[in-house]
């Protein structure tokens, strides 16, 4: 009778998300009202999109593990670079995609550089988004394969056996995703992602308020306040064996006091500092709200680059409040398993969906599983729409169908939607299988790290772009991101030998986004391009 009440609170979550997605989704017409929604869509729905989009089930399940492991916020200072880098691409990036009226931003490339240049730059968001999402999408399988082996009376299973429970899951997901994408398009992610987003912020409510009274347990507020400091504070109950933890910290400088380069080998080894909140987290949200048409499409859905621009800059602001709450709730479950005596799971993902699973009330606990979902089909869905949109825009009918019509091409990126789902459940698979092979992998480095190999490139010829006037050519840009790429490889492959100093995945975007502007300094624009700018 419990576990029905979950269930019926889920399947309300599933009608809910079906109706709303098709409903506003239907009469589609045309490419661009599929990709765009007519360009008619208030800023509101647009943040609500974003942020939905942006918290996947990475970081439902990751920053509440991060809080758990570290007891303390310093994860939330990377938030200082997701503000810095929604005010430079709603000020910079979106007047540009605007003036040329771009449904794929890689049509701008297209008009700034050549065709190359777009070809290259799109080639890379298609390889990295399917890439990063696929792994995204497999951390949305945790929870319902610990709700699997919690239903079947199962402690564990073997490794073949969580391989295949969690390939199911995820083809679960990603068919339901696709459904109302594929029929509704931007206009049913948008909205659909406004009722996720809702869903979300309700359940991160409801587990906050239940950890506290747990941990007040009949006690008084006071009483409950000193057993959260004592347990934060207190390193005997260490469960994820993590050494010098500064319990409460909110800044780190990363200055050890041994040296300057002390110093700067611990600055650039560390992922959350205060200078890689400036800096790293910058580039890298330059990177995925500026030149990734997964995030810009939604912007380019306003009515024009000022509320695109206010949709961005909003939703980063209301970025450092919600990873402080998933920190404190990650914060509040090391001390409530602390208080109750409870191992937590090995794996640092499944230490959040362990609790919601087995220690959740009913009801509650329905209403965290439809958040996690929520947050898995709000980045899939906008991720699908994204690739389906600039592979047919680019490639499908610039390369393959030039003559298309409106009908052929809604037809093409429909079927197309279909096909990236495809590719995103093998990525998934794959994700699944490594991860159920070495537990000891972490969750952020590998959601946020795929894109520090690519989108240093990809931010980089595009500020080649929009920073200068007469520098960079489509020659020059496809050797300038071979540069990008390389220079973070070759220190990947340096750092994993031993011969420098580690370098964490914030920086990564930093450095290829140096790289490749810097090469593509050293080459001339054509003179038909700078002609052909729109002033």
């Amino acid at each position: 009778m419990a576990a029905m009440i979950d269930i019926l609170v889920v399947l309300a979550y599933f009608c809910a998300i079906f109706g709303v997605g098709l409903y506003v989704g239907r009469k589609q017409e045309s490419l661009e009202s599929y990709a765009l929604g007519n360009r008619n869509l208030p800023w509101w729905a647009i943040l609500a999109s974003i942020l939905a989009a942006e918290i996947s089930a990475a970081t439902f399940l990751g920053a509440p593990g991060e809080g758990f492991a570290l007891r303390n916020f310093t994860y939330a200072q990377l938030a200082i670079g997701t503000i810095l880098g929604r005010i430079i691409v709603g000020r910079l990036f979106l007047k540009p995609y605007y003036q040329y009226n771009v449904v794929s931003i890689y049509e701008y490339l297209e008009k700034r550089f050549g065709l190359s240049t777009r070809r290259w730059a799109s080639a890379t968001f298609l390889i990295s988004r399917v890439l990063a999402s696929g792994t995204r999408l497999f951390f949305a399988g945790i929870l319902l394969v610990i709700a699997y082996m919690m239903i079947t009376g199962q402690e564990s299973a073997g490794q073949v056996e969580t391989v295949v429970i969690y390939i199911a899951a995820l083809t679960f997901i990603t068919i339901a995703t696709a459904v109302y994408t594929t029929l509704g398009g931007l206009k049913a992610v948008v909205w659909t992602d406004v009722l996720q987003a809702s869903i979300l912020a309700i359940s991160l409510v409801t587990t906050i308020g239940v950890l506290l009274f747990s941990i007040k347990a009949g006690g008084s507020w006071a009483e409950a306040w000193q057993n959260i400091c004592h347990h934060l504070g207190n390193k005997d109950y260490n469960p994820c064996q993590i050494n010098n933890l500064k319990p409460w910290a909110f800044f780190d400088s990363g200055f050890t006091g041994q040296g300057l380069w002390a110093d700067i080998k611990n600055i650039l080894g560390s992922e959350y500092t205060l200078w890689s909140a400036v800096l790293g987290s910058t580039f890298i949200t330059m990177a995925t709200h500026g030149t990734d048409q997964d995030m810009v499409q939604r912007m380019l859905a306003a009515p024009d680059s000022k509320k695109g621009a206010r949709a961005v800059i909003l939703s980063g602001l209301m970025d450092m409040p919600i990873v402080l709450v998933f920190i404190s709730c990650g914060m509040l479950l090391f001390v409530y398993f602390a208080q109750q005596g409870i191992t937590p799971p090995e794996k640092q993902i499944e230490i959040f969906p362990w609790f919601i699973i087995h220690c959740l009330p009913v009801g509650v606990r329905g209403l965290l599983v439809a958040a996690l979902l929520a947050t898995a089909m709000g980045s899939l869905s906008t991720a699908l729409n994204a690739l389906a949109t600039t592979a047919t825009r680019d490639w499908y009918v610039d390369v393959f169908r030039p003559q298309a019509g409106p009908q052929e091409q809604l037809q093409a990126v429909r079927w197309l939607t279909v096909f990236f789902a495809v590719l995103l459940i093998l990525v998934g698979a794959g994700t699944a299988w490594l991860t159920v092979m070495d537990p000891t992998v972490r969750i952020l480095p590998i959601a946020l790290g795929i894109f520090g190999y690519t989108y240093g490139s990809l931010l980089g010829v595009f500020l080649l772009g929009m920073l200068t006037r007469g520098r960079g050519n489509d020659c020059g840009n496809i050797i300038a991101m071979l540069a990008g790429f390389a220079t973070v490889i070759t220190l990947e492959i340096l750092t994993r030998n031993g011969f420098i100093t580690p370098i964490a995945f914030p920086w990564r975007v930093t450095i290829g986004t140096l790289a490749t502007f810097s090469v593509g300094c050293c080459f001339r624009t054509q003179q038909s391009c700078i002609d052909n700018r729109v002033k």
